[in-house]
């Protein structure tokens, strides 16, 4: 029990620096974009600035929204506060999108009327300062989303993961410019990071969705639910298995079929074990277990699902 304690202990810790670092990666490229937009005047930059400012806002919010999360259930929070994560990758999706029209607005201007890139070099090494940033902090946000399975941190990964890519068009557009001496470059790679930006948003607020709708965990954790459930000695069986993710953790529920001869306390030790190997298997997981003799002919939610 404890080894869970000190796993969820350590998970809570790694969602907060996730945090702190995605604030502060987004602060950092916000000063040297802007810097540089103002001495270029680059669109493709200018779309860059704009990203990492949705960034800063989204990763605030991510903080918030964390902070939140992590809070203990309470009298009337019975199930936690885990949905604020999913509430927070929502707006995420809102900040991206948004992001993606004042983009492509910007762009089409520049298509009508298109405008010289000035100092490239300097551009160019502002971006390259962008993705080696930006990799660091995708690939600790990674390690945090396999830790902890925590929704917001996965939204802000993607979020910065497409980045990579936009920071990587960024350097083409202004060597392209350069090289071609064509500014409507510029633009066109701005308007393709826009769509590629409104491809994200929607990935993001799908899954935000899922958790806000109490989607099911995937298959394949599922049929791992109900393996460990059947290894106990003494399960004849299960049914009305049902899963969620609750943005910081998840809820597994089941009906467990027992020898209908068993005393309460003897069910009621099967059933306690079960729940044991699925905490240890899902951390941070909320596990609830009904007992029912096996055999039993009642009402169950797998037979109203099969119509």
């Amino acid at each position: 029990m404890s080894e869970n304690l000190d796993s969820g202990a350590l998970a809570d810790r790694l969602r907060r620096r996730a945090t702190y670092a995605s604030v502060a990666v987004a602060s950092t490229l916000i000063a040297a974009k802007l810097a540089a937009y103002l001495l270029t005047e680059s669109v493709s930059i200018l779309s860059s600035l704009i990203d990492s400012s949705t960034d800063l806002m989204a990763s605030l919010v991510t903080l918030l929204a964390v902070r939140q999360a992590l809070r203990p259930a309470d009298a009337n929070h019975r199930y936690g506060h885990g949905k604020a994560e999913a509430l927070a990758a929502l707006a995420q999706a809102a900040f991206i999108a948004g992001s993606a029209v004042l983009l492509s607005v910007e762009a089409v201007r520049r298509i009508f009327r298109p405008e010289p890139i000035a100092e490239g070099t300097i551009g160019v090494a502002v971006m390259l300062l962008s993705i080696v940033l930006t990799a660091g902090l995708i690939t600790f946000q990674r390690r945090v989303q396999v830790a902890t399975g925590s929704v917001a941190i996965g939204a802000d990964r993607l979020h910065y993961a497409g980045d990579l890519l936009m920071n990587s068009a960024v350097i083409a557009a202004i060597l392209l410019t350069e090289a071609t001496g064509l500014a409507i470059v510029d633009p066109l790679f701005g308007i393709g990071i826009a769509l590629f930006l409104l491809n994200g948003a929607r990935g993001v607020a799908r899954d935000a969705l899922d958790v806000l709708m109490d989607r099911e965990l995937g298959q394949e954790e599922r049929d791992r639910i109900a393996a460990l459930a059947r290894a106990e000695p003494g399960v004849r069986g299960l049914h009305d298995l049902r899963t969620r993710n609750a943005g910081t953790g998840c809820f597994i529920e089941l009906h467990l079929e027992l020898d209908g001869t068993l005393t309460l306390t003897a069910a009621h030790e099967i059933a306690d074990r079960v729940e044991r190997r699925l905490r240890e298997a899902f951390v941070n997981a909320e596990v609830l277990v009904h007992q029912e003799p096996a055999g039993l002919a009642d009402d169950r939610l797998d037979n109203r699902i099969a119509g």
